[in-house]
């Protein structure tokens, strides 16, 4: 059985974002065995699996990220948006849109300090879509 489910997240500001509950909240009861795979429909943002306790992981994060890619380089020609676009989409290639998680048990089968985040790159980047495939 394949089932495919859209929604949308809450609008977060620039950041990396447990999401793992809110995105549980949009699924159905899942399956005993199978696999969820999530896919972000962005170019400014991604997805991640990390440490979901300790939340000075997603601030070191996020100032990891703006070292390596910084914002207002000489050498940009896509800076129609603000100073933060064309950085979130090097972010957002260099991170990935989509995970999949295996399903057992009828759950996520996430490491004991495992979440899923959402790395949102953009200062405001709205509400932003998922599609949750879930195969099992």
């Amino acid at each position: 059985m394949i089932q495919q489910i859209e929604f949308s997240l809450k609008p977060r500001r620039r950041g990396f974002h447990l999401i793992t509950e809110e995105v549980m909240s949009h699924l159905s009861a899942l399956p005993a065995t199978g696999l969820v795979n999530l896919f972000v429909k962005h170019t400014s943002c991604a997805l991640s699996i990390n440490e979901n306790y300790d939340p000075s992981v997603r601030s070191d994060m996020e100032q990891i990220y703006n070292r390596l890619v910084r914002e207002n380089e000489s050498y940009y020609q896509h800076t129609d948006e603000g100073s933060d676009d064309m950085p979130s989409h090097a972010k957002c290639s260099l991170t990935g849109v989509s995970l999949t998680i295996p399903i057992t048990g009828g759950k996520l089968n996430l490491g004991t300090w495992q979440g899923i985040y959402l790395c949102e790159f953009r200062d405001y980047g709205g509400s932003r879509r998922i599609v949750a495939t879930i195969m099992g």
